[in-house]
């Protein structure tokens, strides 16, 4: 039950961004939000379309038996492939670049109009609220409230997004050109690397929390013990302190070290579940090639096709774990839009 209300409360933090990406009263941002979508498709089409002109290209390479002005000719369409290919790799990367440049404007401004709205509310909120809240707190708030949008619009939407739309599109090329069991190894690839992500990550991010509790306590008592140096002479407690102080550094090394040895865990599995995947579609492709269905460069494009796919859930944890903290600092800002104005 608790993870619905957590699921739910997410989706309406989402929800709550919206009217800012998607001002009613500015038609130029929104037609900057759609420029920003068609670069995006247009950004992923080039990237999904980069490893079919590599095949063609080495497909073209590999004809034998062929006269010296027929291989001329092939000569001049390789290099015409090969110049496609360094434009399509130009194409996504330009795209890419153009997206970020065109909705930066867009997302500064929301995350300029909701600092203002949350400042303009906390000034209009009853002052039971104020002296029941501490000033630093609420600045704190704000402060996380919007760099949660900031990191919100940068990963959710330059990196989640595009990573669904790649997705799509690899998954609509390989039905086209090749067969199911190359999407299937796809996609269970895909949802096991996810979940063990995600189940490892979880782990990571309580163990986090444990470590940032000791760091914070054996900071507060360093302080405490420090600021209070003249009453800790004259009791002779110094060793009393240092004990504390250990007590709390031994909390925060134990955490370290498992936070290290997750961190290992995580890399190792999820790279053996990649290596498997891509071993799993290059033996298919390896089949086929021996059978004649596909070509040396179908063999060379698949491998590109799957590097291009699975490298950036590299980061997955990482963007998953601060979305994580974002929603939860974005919820923090949300709880004070929220509460009751004066009448």
């Amino acid at each position: 039950m608790r993870q619905k209300t957590f699921v739910r409360s997410n989706w309406g933090v989402l929800g709550s961004m919206f009217p800012f990406l998607w001002p009613k009263d500015n038609p130029k941002f929104r037609i900057r939000v759609l420029i920003s979508f068609v670069a995006l498709i247009i950004a992923k089409v080039s990237a999904v379309a980069t490893p079919l002109f590599m095949i063609w290209s080495v497909d073209s390479l590999a004809i034998d038996g062929v006269n010296e002005t027929s291989a001329s000719i092939i000569g001049m369409g390789s290099l015409s492939l090969v110049v496609c290919y360094g434009f399509m790799r130009l194409f996504s990367v330009g795209f890419n670049q153009l997206r970020d440049g065109v909705f930066t404007i867009v997302g500064q401004r929301a995350l300029r109009n909701m600092a203002i709205k949350t400042f303009s509310h906390i000034h209009a909120l009853p002052l039971q609220f104020h002296i029941s809240r501490k000033t630093g707190a609420l600045s704190r708030v704000i402060e996380r409230g919007v760099k949660g949008v900031d990191f919100l619009l940068r990963f959710l939407i330059f990196s989640i997004v595009p990573l669904i739309l790649e997705l799509i599109f690899v998954t609509i090329l390989l039905l086209i050109r090749y067969d199911w069991i190359y999407v299937l190894i796809v996609f269970v690839t895909i949802f096991f690397y996810t979940w063990f992500t995600f189940w490892v990550t979880n782990i990571r991010v309580r163990i986090r929390e444990r470590m940032n509790r000791s760091d914070n306590d054996a900071n507060q008592k360093a302080i405490d013990s420090l600021l209070n140096f003249e009453t800790v002479k004259f009791f002779n407690a110094e060793k009393r302190e240092i004990e504390r102080y250990d007590s709390s550094m031994a909390g925060f090394e134990k955490a370290s070290i498992q936070t290290n040895i997750s961190l290992a865990y995580l890399n190792f599995g999820q790279s053996v579940l990649m290596t498997a995947g891509l071993v799993g579609v290059m033996i298919l492709a390896a089949n086929g090639v021996s059978s004649g269905l596909l070509t040396v460069g179908e063999f060379v494009g698949i491998n590109a096709i799957m590097l291009q796919l699975l490298m950036p859930l590299n980061f997955l944890g990482t963007v998953y774990r601060e979305i994580r903290q974002a929603l939860t600092d974005m919820a923090d800002m949300f709880r004070i839009l929220d509460q009751p104005l004066m009448i």
